[in-house]
């Protein structure tokens, strides 16, 4: 890793969640929650998208509408981000990193005579590969080899391409974003109530 991993500006980040856990975030009653699920695609973290609040907002009324959520009633907050020291798959050398913690993992599984976590989608009309046990596992890795080396990663941020094309033959689709995966809650430097327009 480089000097070049510290990201030396801010970002605002939207993060879709239930009315009431909002409310008690915003009075510091409560912490945003991390997410730990084995298929989160960025690994652990808490999950924002960049300067996306449309995004945030959907998501929370797609997930409002599960069977058994905990969003009952859709809503978003801002937070300010430091992305920190950010594992930015979005830089090559970041890249080449996480191929590099792919095929350290393979091998460590092999030598375990451990299946390799597979991505796959949730259900039939799904397109967008949302359960990455497999993107997990190496991003998970990636942080473990990090650490080796004394380093420390504040955030992970990754382009995700989402949704049916927007048009025939396009190379752009419905729900294109950039989400962050707040590893270090100190990066969240405030948190505020979106203005919407």
């Amino acid at each position: 890793m480089t000097i070049y991993n510290r990201k030396p500006s801010f970002v605002y980040g939207f993060h879709g969640l239930d009315k009431n856990i909002a409310q008690k975030i915003l009075l510091q009653e409560e912490d945003f929650r991390l997410s730990q699920n084995d298929y989160d695609w960025l690994g652990a973290g808490v999950y924002f998208w960049e300067n996306n609040i449309e995004r945030a907002r959907q998501y929370a009324i797609t997930t409002s509408k599960r069977k058994n959520s905990s969003v009952k009633k859709p809503y978003v907050l801002g937070a300010i981000i430091d992305l920190g020291n950010c594992l930015d798959l979005l830089d090559q050398q970041h890249l080449d990193f996480l191929q590099e913690a792919y095929y350290a993992l393979v091998e460590d599984l092999k030598n375990e005579h451990t299946a390799i976590p597979q991505n796959f989608s949730f259900g039939e009309n799904d397109f967008d590969f949302k359960n990455r046990k497999l993107d997990c596992a190496v991003i998970n890795y990636a942080h473990m080899l990090a650490k080796r080396q004394g380093v420390f990663f504040d955030t992970v941020r990754s382009v995700f391409w989402e949704g049916q094309p927007l048009y025939p033959e396009a190379g752009f689709q419905r729900h294109n974003h950039i989400q962050i995966a707040v590893i270090n809650p100190s990066c969240i430097k405030g948190i505020f109530l979106p203005k919407l327009s």
